[in-house]
């Protein structure tokens, strides 16, 4: 486990399924802003559910987050995109509802850069999110990430279109606050 303070990054475990399933991919309007995929309806079970325990992958890293002082499963968090030849990933967490607020996603966002940076030598993480989501913004800002873009009308959010911001941070900028 890579732990912080409030929040630590574990493997995904069959059990987390059915809770993560229920609380980040039934809501159809939130699934639908943190993923650019169309929602679609799908059992949790069978291997159907996005937040399935899969095969090791070289292009991703995918963790579920748990809440220190309570053993809580608090929600994901994963590298994406992984690309081992320019040296950089995508980064993405998604917080259960009743666990946001807590300070557990800034701290996330630091544990993913201590991840990339120090376990997979990576050069750069990037993170894309809607202009609206203040909240990743604020992680994402105060792990040292630069805003660098904004991508007009770029995500079909729930029957419109939605801007996102493009942040990323270099593994020379980072400094391990955790």
């Amino acid at each position: 486990m890579i732990s912080g303070q409030l929040a630590g990054l574990r493997a995904r475990l069959p059990e987390d399924v059915p809770v993560l399933h229920a609380e980040l991919h039934d809501d159809v309007v939130t699934r639908s802003a943190a993923d650019s995929r169309p929602w679609s309806p799908r059992p949790p079970a069978g291997g159907h559910s996005p937040y399935e325990p899969g095969p090791p992958s070289a292009d991703a890293a995918v963790f579920s987050v748990v809440e220190l002082a309570t053993g809580e499963l608090a929600g994901e968090a994963l590298l994406w995109g992984i690309d081992t030849h320019n040296r950089c990933a995508h980064l993405g967490i998604s917080l259960r509802p009743g666990l946001r607020g807590r300070g557990l996603g800034r701290e996330v966002v630091g544990l993913l850069c201590r991840y990339g940076f120090t376990v997979r030598g990576l050069a750069r993480l990037q993170v894309e999110t809607l202009a609206g989501n203040t909240a990743m913004i604020g992680a994402a800002t105060a792990a040292g990430f630069v805003r660098e873009g904004v991508l007009r009308r770029s995500a079909w959010v729930y029957g419109r279109f939605e801007d996102e911001v493009v942040l990323g941070l270099l593994a020379d900028e980072w400094a391990d606050a955790l």
